[in-house]
């Protein structure tokens, strides 16, 4: 229904004001001007697919055909998509300033374009930024579009007209629409602005990429609202004082949220690493205490990592526990396991944990290897550097399977691994192993046929 507007008007001289006052300020008259009731006619557009014109269906006559996806032809941003692109999908890119985002989109949106068209929306930089980065990266598609604009209305109206195979607006913190009032980047403008993409994205089938600014916390700004709307949520992650990116999926309507892409930044933008555990272990320190490999997985693909663990004496009164790329709660239960069922003196001792690479591992499967790491440094004795070792560690000090083993042992047995020192459970599951299996029940096992003790 239409929304009613309430306006004082001068009877002698027509003019308005959106509160009563005793004296017009145009004309000077005295108790002049008289309430009025304007009915809008403009309508709020409607979010969503149908538009608000949508009606009931039922549910046995709904299309149930596989999606044609849509492809980037880049391998590790397809495979966190989960096989591409779908169309009339709504993607939602965050990451640390200076990460690679707008990189990313600039090559993405070029291969989509193919032999058709693409449009790039950038609130940030001018048309000339745009074109020297795209040059720097190789970006040469004749159907790759630019529009520098922050008016919604006018990117929308542009979007319309063109009819682009995919489009990208970076960043949705610079866009606005004028009758909100409020400053672009605010709750209000930014939940708006994303629900008029959200719209022409479904309405017209064209995959929508939002490029979104994060929090200190590393959290995408905006209202939490505008995660829930989208389809996909893309964190691009990694230290700037590191060459590598990974990219991963906290959310993916059309795909699984375990998929990981790995990227290299190098001075022509960024490259696909399509082998990332032979990237991660290059340099791997031989005959290093403190240092263990275990196999991660992340969706389908195994990943080869190395755990490094430094124990020292503390210096102070309160033992440190600092940790990069692990659980800091779960390097403290694995501490303590050790200070209970091995007899490891650790209360003295500041821990440093650490996965090489930036890479961030959240399965327990890498329990076993973190003790290993422990142990290997306060012992001073280096684990064998062809020996891989995964496995969950309980509180009682045993080891618990875990799950897909045979990718983890194929991807270690490619990188050259003789051994594999895993829970027993899990062993029992493998046929024709491609190296050594040495199952354990217990981390008592482990650190035996690690340090032959």
């Amino acid at each position: 229904m239409a929304k009613a507007k309430t306006l004082f008007a001068c009877q002698e001289c027509g003019h308005k004001e959106t509160k009563w006052l005793g004296r017009c300020p145009d004309c000077g008259g005295w108790s002049t001007l008289v309430e009025e009731i304007v009915q809008s006619e403009q309508k709020r557009p409607a979010w969503g697919a149908g538009g608000g014109n949508g009606k009931p269906v039922r549910l046995t006559d709904v299309s149930a055909d596989r999606e044609d996806r849509l492809f980037t032809h880049i391998g590790e941003l397809d495979r966190v998509l989960g096989g591409g692109v779908v169309p009339g999908s709504l993607i939602l890119l965050g990451g640390d300033p200076g990460i690679g985002k707008s990189t990313l989109m600039l090559v993405a949106l070029d291969r989509l374009a193919g032999d058709g068209t693409a449009l790039y929306v950038t609130g940030e930089e001018s048309l000339r930024q745009t074109r020297l980065r795209a040059d720097r990266l190789g970006v040469k598609n004749p159907g790759l579009h630019l529009l520098a604009e922050t008016d919604a209305d006018k990117v929308l109206a542009a979007a319309e007209l063109m009819k682009p195979r995919a489009l990208a607006v970076d960043s949705i913190q610079t866009l606005f629409l004028p009758e909100l009032g409020s400053a672009p980047g605010s709750i209000s403008q930014v939940r708006e602005v994303a629900g008029r993409l959200m719209a022409f994205a479904k309405r017209s089938e064209t995959p929508t990429f939002i490029v979104g600014h994060v929090t200190k916390d590393g959290a995408i700004a905006g209202p939490r609202v505008l995660e829930h709307m989208v389809d996909t949520v893309l964190y691009f992650e990694g230290d700037k004082g590191q060459p590598f990116r990974v990219l991963r999926a906290h959310k993916n309507r059309f795909g699984s949220t375990n998929e990981i892409g790995v990227f290299e930044m190098k001075s022509a933008g960024l490259a696909e690493v399509a082998d990332p555990s032979s990237l991660f272990l290059s340099e791997r320190p031989k005959n290093a205490a403190g240092s263990a490999v275990t196999a991660s997985l992340s969706g389908t693909r195994p990943v080869l990592l190395e755990v490094q663990a430094l124990v020292a004496p503390t210096g102070y009164g309160t033992a440190r526990r600092t940790c990069m790329g692990v659980d800091p709660n779960r390097v403290a239960l694995l501490a303590a396991v050790l200070e209970k069922k091995e007899g490891v003196d650790l209360i003295g001792c500041d821990l440093f944990v650490n996965v090489a690479g930036g890479i961030e591992v959240s399965e327990p499967a890498a329990d076993l290897a973190i003790v290993a790491a422990l142990v290997s440094s306060v012992r001073d004795r280096a684990i064998d550097p062809s020996v891989l070792i995964f496995g969950e560690v309980g509180l009682a000090g045993e080891v618990r399977a875990v799950a897909q083993v045979e990718p983890r042992l194929a991807e270690a047995a490619k990188m050259g691994f003789k051994r594999a020192i895993l829970p027993a459970a899990s062993a029992k599951r493998v046929e024709n192993p491609p190296l050594t299996l040495v199952p354990v029940d217990t981390v008592t096992e482990a650190l035996g046929h690690l340090f032959d003790v």
